[in-house]
């Protein structure tokens, strides 16, 4: 094939790449990965891993996976395609736990944290979370809501505030924290700095006082951090800054992905009325709706990856310290895999197969958690509402970072049972 008649296709490429952390393709990113695809594995995607400061850090410059196949078995390879990032360890923001950690240091982390953050814990919330927020969304009167602020955002932090055994009150900063952290609020260098060490310095101060109360022989409240300090493996126990950092990955990952999540579903259901009738008489389609909307339109777009060995995918060659960049989201639309998958279909047989919480040994931890109060904000909307539909002001989706897909804010029309329009 000569140069002349691969030059085009090369441009074109460079072009789709160029423009994938734009605020349009942020805002709107599934037409992209459509027509990018066919390029893929491609090189020469620019943007910055989570924990980092852009315009203070440099962005990295990554290879494009977007096919299913590529991306599940990437994100199955942890020996292969590390996690660690060392840019967020020269960042001055705090590295994450587990999510940035490679095996044996890994398992044995997730080994003890495990014991903690057990399932039995998780589902203990259930029943003060359905409460918690069947409260939050009765307070909604008739007329027009901002949900993400209401609802979307204020349930998960509202979450980890109760999960942690913190003071009510530190709710409010949570959000503030999370995009910060994750890259999806528009701040300056200073600002993003400044809020990533108000974070860390907030639990760096909390952990550490609860630890000087336990080692003096005082009894504690039960809660996540308690069960932190105390866990116990055959032996190993985590450090003092490794329940620090467990405790800022979970405001910052698990309330900010779980945020998102909750707007888009509160989208589909305002603008999906026959899917919302279908939902109120069949409860049991509540979790093939979540596992649609996870597949659909899950927020997680993508993470980054580095090559530790030289890898071929998809006919091309990554090098040993590549940087690569799963796209999750445009696995999830691969319509090899999930035929029609801009259609939103919840009998799809294979909805368990979306990649949105991340396969292998990075596979989410807080999962069950995200779902739990999923279930939750579906069950009270359909229970307190009458009406649920797509307010006046249209939808402002997030254009700050292709790290999450969602709404900074979203408005609906609602109506509770017995209220008037």
């Amino acid at each position: 094939m000569s140069v002349q008649s691969t030059a085009p296709a090369e441009a074109r490429a460079a072009a789709l790449i160029a423009a994938l952390p734009t605020g349009d393709t942020v805002a709107s990113p599934y037409g992209l990965y459509e027509a990018l695809r066919p390029f893929g594995p491609v090189y020469g995607y620019k943007d910055y891993p989570p924990g980092t400061v852009p315009e203070a850090d440099e962005p990295v410059t990554a290879w494009v996976l977007l096919d299913y196949e590529h991306v599940n078995a990437a994100a199955r390879d942890h020996r292969a395609f590390s996690s660690r990032d060392p840019l967020q360890e020269q960042s001055s923001a705090p590295t994450l736990m587990l999510v940035n950690h490679d095996n044996p240091e890994h398992d044995r982390l997730r080994a003890i944290v495990n014991l903690a953050f057990s399932r039995k814990r998780v589902e203990a919330l259930g029943p003060r979370l359905r409460e918690v927020v069947s409260a939050m969304v009765r307070g909604l009167g008739p007329g027009e809501h901002e949900v993400i602020e209401a609802l979307a955002a204020r349930i998960p932090a509202r979450v980890m505030v109760d999960l942690l055994g913190l003071p009510e009150e530190i709710t409010e900063r949570f959000r503030g924290w999370a995009t910060a952290f994750m890259l999806s609020a528009e701040l300056t260098p200073e600002e993003r700095g400044a809020s990533n060490l108000a974070l860390a310095a907030y639990f760096a101060e909390t952990v550490e006082d609860l630890a000087r109360r336990i080692n003096a022989g005082e009894t504690v409240p039960d809660s996540l951090m308690a069960a932190l300090l105390q866990a116990d493996a055959s032996g190993e126990k985590l450090t003092l800054d490794e329940v620090i950092r467990f405790c800022i990955t979970l405001v910052v990952a698990g309330s900010e992905t779980t945020a998102f999540l909750l707007g888009n579903l509160l989208h589909n259901l305002a603008a999906m009325p026959d899917m919302r009738g279908a939902l109120a008489q069949k409860p049991e389609l509540t979790d093939p709706f979540i596992e649609e909307t996870l597949r659909h339109s899950g927020p997680p777009q993508r993470l980054f990856r580095i090559a530790t060995q030289d890898v071929e995918i998809g006919g091309q060659t990554i090098r040993e310290g590549d940087w690569v960049a799963l796209f999750f989201a445009a696995a999830n639309h691969d319509p090899e895999v999930f035929p029609e998958p801009h259609r939103f279909d919840i009998t799809r047989p294979n909805l368990k197969k979306q990649l949105t919480f991340g396969v292998g040994v990075h596979h989410c931890l807080g999962s069950a958690l995200a779902r739990l109060e999923a279930k939750a904000l579906i069950e009270a909307m359909l229970e307190e509402m009458e009406v649920i539909e797509p307010g006046s002001t249209p939808p402002a989706p997030q254009r700050t970072s292709l790290l999450n897909h969602g709404f900074d804010r979203l408005t609906l029309k609602l109506v509770p049972k017995g209220g008037t329009r």
